[in-house]
């Protein structure tokens, strides 16, 4: 499956905008990801994923492939769900990926139009706002869906890092200005 998706930070008045836009609250989750590498296959050189995901309502494995496009996080997706996220990691060190960063959000999830809005609270990185489509519908028409909400929202930037990337560089901007 596909899915479509933008990223933006998002200012302290996001919840309101959203809220007027006339989406519906469907949940608010904690998510705990953890992100893995392999020796043999360097995620990070080639734009993919490996994560964990451990939420209330469970957890899920999922692979990210390389973005798609150049003005979203458009990519490949493909998740199981896993009954034990333990054993999984132990899994997967045994076949030779390395946990290489852990995530922590707060997700505040809601639903306008066929869209999930995603309110998120980062550590380590502060608030953004995601809008995803997935399915199997029309790529192009879904990746303007997208973009057109982000807009009524009053975000115009798209950031294409990942949470992930994110922290990577301000943990690399911060050991800079340490050095310097």
């Amino acid at each position: 499956m596909i899915e479509v998706e933008v990223k933006a930070r998002a200012p302290e008045d996001m919840a309101e905008k959203i809220t007027a836009l006339g989406a519906t609250l469907l949940a608010v989750e904690n998510h705990h990801d953890l992100y893995f590498n392999s020796p043999h296959h360097d995620f990070k050189e080639s734009d993919e994923a490996l994560r964990i995901r451990i939420k209330e309502e469970g957890a899920r494995l999922t692979y990210k492939g390389p973005k798609l496009d150049q003005t979203t996080k458009s990519r490949l997706e493909r998740t199981v769900k896993i009954d034990d996220p333990q054993q999984m990691e132990q899994i997967l060190s045994s076949l030779g990926f390395v946990l290489s960063a852990q995530v922590r959000k707060q997700r505040r999830k809601y639903s306008y139009e066929g869209v999930v809005l995603a309110l998120d609270d980062v550590e380590g990185l502060g608030r953004f706002m995601e809008v995803e489509a997935e399915g199997e519908g029309d790529y192009e028409e879904q990746r303007y869906k997208v973009l057109s909400i982000l807009s009524r929202l009053g975000l115009h930037e798209s950031i294409r890092s990942s949470y992930l990337e994110l922290l990577e560089e301000k943990k690399k901007n911060e050991v800079k200005r340490q050095g310097l």
